[in-house]
């Protein structure tokens, strides 16, 4: 199971830090990645974590995408957030996730509930 949280209102430029607690299996045996989708538009790859992290172009040098083995928890650390990053962000996990397969959702298994991130100018 997957506990998504963190979004919210932010304005251009700002930060947020998203978190996704992982239950029933430790983040260190999963592959996790983020996802978003932004009003009428269909779901998009941001970034995902196995042995080193992958970024959607729209992401790299602002986004980071991290995991704490202790608390079992993934975070997606977001700065300079612009307008076009309004989106919901959904945390996802799965096993066996080949590298040429972490931008596909439908490699993934688990899915959290989603967190609203709003960037407002």
């Amino acid at each position: 199971q997957l506990q998504a949280c963190g979004g919210g209102l932010v304005q251009t430029w700002g930060s947020l830090r998203l978190s996704c607690a992982a239950s029933g299996r430790p983040v260190r045996t999963l592959v996790m990645g983020w996802f978003r989708q932004a009003p009428g538009k269909e779901r998009e790859f941001v970034a995902a974590i196995r042995s080193n992290p992958s970024y959607a172009d729209s992401a790299k040098g602002r986004f980071t995408i991290s995991r704490d083995n202790a608390k079992n928890t993934m975070y997606l650390q977001m700065n300079d957030l612009k307008s076009e990053d309004t989106a919901i962000y959904y945390c996802a996990a799965g096993t066996g996730i080949i590298l040429s397969s972490v931008r596909n959702g439908e490699a993934y298994s688990y899915w959290g509930q989603g967190t609203l991130v709003t960037v407002s100018s």
